[in-house]
């Protein structure tokens, strides 16, 4: 009797303390399949052809540090005769759109019988609505912002259907030469798996893994690192069509949180997972509050550092500044 094939969708956000489990994990496995688009200069990188310090500068990437190591991680697996692959077709034709429009094309001029202008059509859907929501929040009232956070919300779960099912449909038949792949997604790519597994539930063994989960248990929590935007969007993504009774708190709250968590990249030598740490405990504190609490507090910290925000809603709740700091990575 055959044995089925296996891939494991991980799960986990771009972050330089995600590294070492990423690697660990990625060493389990026979091909590994990244999330992002082909780049013709990544196997030269990972054939020792071009510094990986060359290489990260050529990404334009959120977070370089987690680029600079996980590039070092990879080129030590390929060296090991690990397969790896470059598969995000949505990115693939959304770089190619820009490219189009940088040499002179329109939206007019693409045809909408391609899979490029669904493609369009959901970053101008879903890049209308987070303008909207900017405008808003800067200017509008609480409820106006809440309504654009939903709306923002709805159009990013639809475009993270179509490239999951784009993505899907790309890694069915190149998983299905590889007895055990390993596949890289963000944690909002939930569905992902889903998807998969309804592509090649016959020859593949599909199972999601939150690649932090093990630390997360380790640390006491039962949970994962969703903030309230992401539950948000996922809930969205998994019931688009019933009505939800917490989607306003969970818009509200997303305000509140996105003024809290630190967007840069953290390192400590002193504490590890600074960033899952912080993000926990910003989790942890904007559960608490209410829809009032947010109106609240919402023009209070609007307009303010992530600093003077942390500061605002800790004398908003009554929590001392040197309890509240450390867990929220105040200086």
């Amino acid at each position: 009797m055959s044995t089925l094939s296996r891939a494991t969708v991980v799960l986990a956000e771009h972050r330089p303390e995600t590294v070492p489990h990423a690697a660990a994990l990625m060493g389990e496995h026979k091909a590994i399949f990244l999330e992002e688009p082909p780049d013709g200069l990544f196997h030269q990188m990972l054939g020792g052809d071009v510094p990986v310090e060359d290489y990260a500068l050529t990404v334009e990437a959120e977070y370089p540090a987690f680029i600079h190591d996980m590039c070092l991680a990879l080129r030590d697996l390929y060296a090991g005769g690990i397969s790896i692959y470059q598969v995000e077709p949505y990115l693939e034709h959304l770089v190619a759109i820009h490219e189009f429009f940088s040499s002179g094309g329109s939206p007019d001029d693409l045809d909408p019988h391609h899979v490029q202008y669904k493609v369009y059509l959901a970053e101008k859907e879903a890049t209308a609505a987070l303008l909207d929501f900017y405008k808003t929040a800067a200017r509008g009232s609480f409820q106006a912002t809440v309504e654009s956070v939903k709306r923002f919300a709805r159009a990013d779960s639809g475009r993270f259907l179509i490239r999951d099912r784009m993505r899907a449909e790309a890694l069915g038949p190149m998983i299905r030469r590889f007895s055990k792949s390993y596949i890289e997604a963000g944690q909002i790519h939930y569905f992902l798996w889903r998807m998969l597994h309804r592509n090649v539930e016959d020859t593949v063994m599909v199972r999601p893994h939150f690649l932090m989960g093990g630390v997360l248990k380790s640390l006491g929590i039962s949970r994962h690192l969703y903030g309230p935007g992401d539950i948000l969007t996922l809930r969205y993504i998994l019931r688009p069509e019933l009505p939800d009774p917490m989607e306003d708190v969970l818009a509200a709250r997303a305000l509140i949180y996105n003024k809290l968590i630190l967007k840069e990249e953290m390192a400590s030598l002193k504490e590890p997972y600074p960033h899952m740490k912080d993000e926990l405990q910003v989790i942890e504190v904007v559960k608490q509050l209410t829809l009032k609490k947010c109106a609240d507090l919402f023009p209070l910290v609007r307009k303010v550092t992530t600093e003077e925000a942390r500061a605002v809603v800790a004398r908003y709740m009554g929590l001392s500044l040197s309890r509240i700091g450390k867990p929220l990575a105040l200086q």
